[in-house]
């Protein structure tokens, strides 16, 4: 019997903007079914890497594998179809329109309302603001609202693997603390989350996977335990020594 591919492979990936490369030949794997973090100081490539996920910029050289598919060369569009869903950095709701008009954009490529509608029930129940709010225009909702109803939106496509940048930025410690339970949620609701994280040591501690990248490449790469215990690693991208690691 053949083995089953890689749920998602890097492969000597190296992508950049104009003539300079920021990726350096980024090679690992992501589990399926878990969290996978990546940390790592400012300019490391992190949000560069989720972007060559989605196919917002091709990788020059390497490939990126999705269950067997390779992703480069494919467009944005494609890479959708195929279960991948980005929730950018930047808050991406359209202001003017109400919370439910925004979800309804998330299934775009859905053309059977009863699908829609069936989708749009269970995201009520693990979303319950996208209801209250429903009619409200997403512009009037807190950042972290907005950052749910963004959530909400994405799982209109059911996708297979979530991606998700930078999603606490800005955010209060009481709303911080909902955002990392909702990403709990989803991805014990069945969908692999990959995500960049600027409050590194509170997603480790959730993440079955860690990644570290330096300067392009792959600094080191563990479970989440394994990075957030590492003594050099902590000193250097987690605010602290080991010990205050260990505090937190």
């Amino acid at each position: 019997m053949a083995e089953a591919p890689v749920y998602l492979r890097f492969e000597g990936v190296v992508a950049g903007y104009g003539g300079g490369d920021v990726l350096k030949g980024v090679d690992f794997d992501v589990d399926e079914g878990g969290v996978t973090c990546i940390v790592g100081p400012n300019g490391s490539g992190k949000s560069t890497l989720l972007k060559t996920v989605s196919g917002l910029v091709r990788p020059r050289l390497g490939q990126i594998w999705f269950k067997g598919t390779a992703l480069v060369g494919l467009s944005p569009r494609q890479i959708l179809r195929l279960g991948i869903v980005q929730v950018p950095q930047n808050h991406s709701l359209f202001k003017e329109m109400t919370v439910d008009e925004n979800i309804d954009l998330g299934a775009y490529l859905v053309k059977d309302k009863k699908v829609i509608a069936e989708r749009k029930a269970s995201i009520h129940e693990l979303f319950p603001i996208v209801a209250e709010r429903a009619r409200d225009k997403a512009g009037s909702l807190s950042g972290g609202q907005q950052r749910l109803v963004e959530f909400a939106r994405c799982l209109m496509l059911e996708p297979e693997l979530v991606v998700l940048d930078e999603p606490s930025m800005g955010l209060d410690p009481k709303t911080l603390r909902a955002l990392f339970k909702t990403i709990k949620s989803m991805n014990s609701a069945g969908r692999t989350v990959l995500l960049v994280e600027q409050n590194a040591r509170l997603a480790l501690k959730m993440s079955h996977g860690g990644v570290v990248l330096e300067n392009g490449k792959v600094r080191l790469k563990g479970t989440g335990a394994e990075v957030l215990n590492n003594p050099e690693i902590g000193a250097l991208y987690l605010g602290g020594s080991i010990e205050e690691t260990k505090r937190v």
